[in-house]
């Protein structure tokens, strides 16, 4: 897939779109995705979503597909479950901008916890579910700020930069942000209410999508290098990367199961070259050492950004 700079591209672009259109288009042609978080316990369902149709969940292993959203607005997506595995946060158009939503996972519920006048993606709760971290894009900047997650303040700037996964004991935040030196993006590390960023991945190659372990001991993320992208993990505190995936099409927007074995995330079903097949994608899931490939979804059209939950 050909890639662009999401953050510079978001950021650029974000005064420009009043359209809901033009702001899907827009999304369907960066990279980021939401990094949401992984929260230890036994294996639940994987949460999803389908381009202009919605967001689902379905079995790890295929079957008990339910709808969970209701609207057909293309940007009702990005999922992001609930510590308990019974609500799942999300994005949608409001008719104005984007904002964070959440919703039970059943469906019903649905709390908007954003209201402003900037688009907010990529939401991720906090291990106590009290906060939601999230990515606001403003005509002049993109930035991370964590918010109560019934909606009812509490609205704090953590850092610039995208994509927000919580550690599992909720002090630290990973992120993707633009390396200023190289200009690719690498994936950060700080702590929940901001400070000094640790830079976890160092290198020449756009690394993005970050999501915790379990465990807290690593982070999983997508790496684009030509002609594809792959996922792999890494230590918290940086080293030498584990490649998880390795073929000729691209995976991206990893999240690792709740027992910390294996890792869901977005298959490709062909390397994209900027036409259709860029978008016709399914939920796969593989072991976190590699190997064990299983495709979960089959659908006609874009399957993505999913986001694995524990057992209720």
């Amino acid at each position: 897939m050909v890639k662009t700079n999401p953050l510079g591209a978001l950021a650029a672009a974000g005064g420009a779109l009043v359209a809901v259109g033009l702001l899907v288009v827009m999304l369907m042609v960066v990279e980021a995705r939401p990094a949401a978080a992984t929260f230890p316990g036994p294996n639940g369902k994987i949460a999803y979503a389908i381009l202009n149709s919605g967001i689902y969940t379905i079995n790890p292993g295929g079957g008990g597909k339910s709808k969970v959203t209701d609207t057909l607005v293309s940007g009702d997506a990005k999922p992001s479950y609930s510590p308990n595995g019974k609500r799942i946060a999300y994005s949608d158009y409001d008719g104005q901008d984007y904002e964070i939503y959440t919703i039970n996972v059943g469906g019903g519920g649905k709390t908007k916890v954003t209201n402003n006048n900037t688009h907010d993606f990529y939401p991720a709760y906090s291990p106590d579910g009290e906060k939601i971290a999230y990515t606001e894009y403003s005509d002049v900047a993109v930035a991370i700020y964590t918010i109560n997650a019934d909606g009812a303040g509490g609205k704090y700037k953590v850092t610039g930069g995208s994509n927000p996964s919580y550690s599992p004991d909720g002090k630290k935040i990973a992120y993707e942000d633009l390396d200023p030196v190289g200009g690719d993006l690498e994936i950060h590390t700080i702590n929940a209410t901001g400070g000094t960023a640790f830079k976890v991945t160092d290198n020449e190659t756009d690394d993005f999508d970050p999501d915790y372990s379990p465990d807290g001991e690593r982070i999983a993320y997508a790496s684009y290098e030509e002609p594809d992208t792959e996922i792999y993990t890494i230590n918290v505190g940086g080293g030498t990367p584990f490649q998880v995936t390795n073929n000729v099409k691209d995976e991206e927007a990893p999240s690792y199961s709740p027992d910390g074995k294996k890792i869901a995330y977005e298959c490709f079903k062909a390397l994209g070259s900027d036409d259709d097949e860029d978008f016709d994608s399914e939920i796969c899931t593989i072991n976190v050492g590699g190997g064990d490939k299983t495709k979960v979804t089959d659908t006609v059209g874009y399957a993505n950004d999913p986001s694995w939950g524990r057992r209720p």
